[in-house]
């Protein structure tokens, strides 16, 4: 199958990452101020590195964080915000019961349920969490969607652009049989993706573990 040109981010910041809670789908978890800084870096780097007012489109999950990551990139390209193209298959892994709750509470309960060697879930959240296979399976069926004569941005979440871009340029599957897995990124990071291959335009400045929530 043939892509566009991918620009994938990792939205910025929010008051659940840096309260180390659980976010998953359903939450609204504003962005804090580092944050916001975040956003506007990522903003301007992609400003720097595309054309003025570019002609692409601008994908973003639904949630709150990265519609307002979004709307800052949006400005930075001379875009409009309600031209973004919301698509629930790009929302960060479902993690059911877990939603809301801070790490340690659940660690306290449970034990360890991030492998520490790669900051992934060790263990399907219950309650409806999402596994990294299933993830793959709504992004794969968003990729075919795509035109690949349009360049996007796509501004999604940290395990989920793990799995999109683990789908696209390769990565470590968690376990046999699962899905490849890119690395992890510190929040605010944009990879330019052509031809299964990705490159960093720019590095963000948040967290890249799940220590700091995700």
């Amino acid at each position: 199958m043939q892509h566009p040109i991918l620009y994938v981010a990792r939205h910025a910041e929010t008051v659940f990452n840096r309260g180390a809670r659980m976010q998953g789908i359903t939450a609204h978890t504003p962005l804090t101020l580092e944050g916001c800084r975040q956003a506007d870096a990522m903003g301007a780097a992609l400003a720097a590195h595309l054309s003025p007012t570019p002609r692409l489109d601008i994908w973003a999950s639904p949630s709150g964080r990265t519609l307002q990551t979004a709307a800052v990139v949006a400005d930075h390209l001379g875009l409009d915000y309600f031209e973004i193209r919301q698509d629930p298959r790009l929302v960060e892994i479902g993690v059911g019961d877990w939603e809301g709750r801070t790490y340690a509470s659940i660690v306290a309960e449970l034990g360890p349920i991030v492998d520490p060697g790669r900051g992934l879930f060790s263990r399907r959240a219950p309650g409806g969490g999402e596994w990294y296979p299933e993830i793959a399976a709504r992004l794969r069926a968003w990729l075919a969607d795509l035109d690949p004569r349009m360049p996007a941005i796509v501004i999604t979440h940290g395990i989920t652009s793990r799995v999109l871009r683990g789908m696209l340029v390769g990565g470590t599957p968690f376990e046999p049989g699962c899905v490849p897995l890119a690395d992890g990124a510190p929040q605010g990071t944009v990879f330019r993706i052509e031809n299964g291959r990705e490159e960093p335009i720019h590095v963000g400045s948040g967290a890249a573990v799940m220590s700091k929530g995700f």
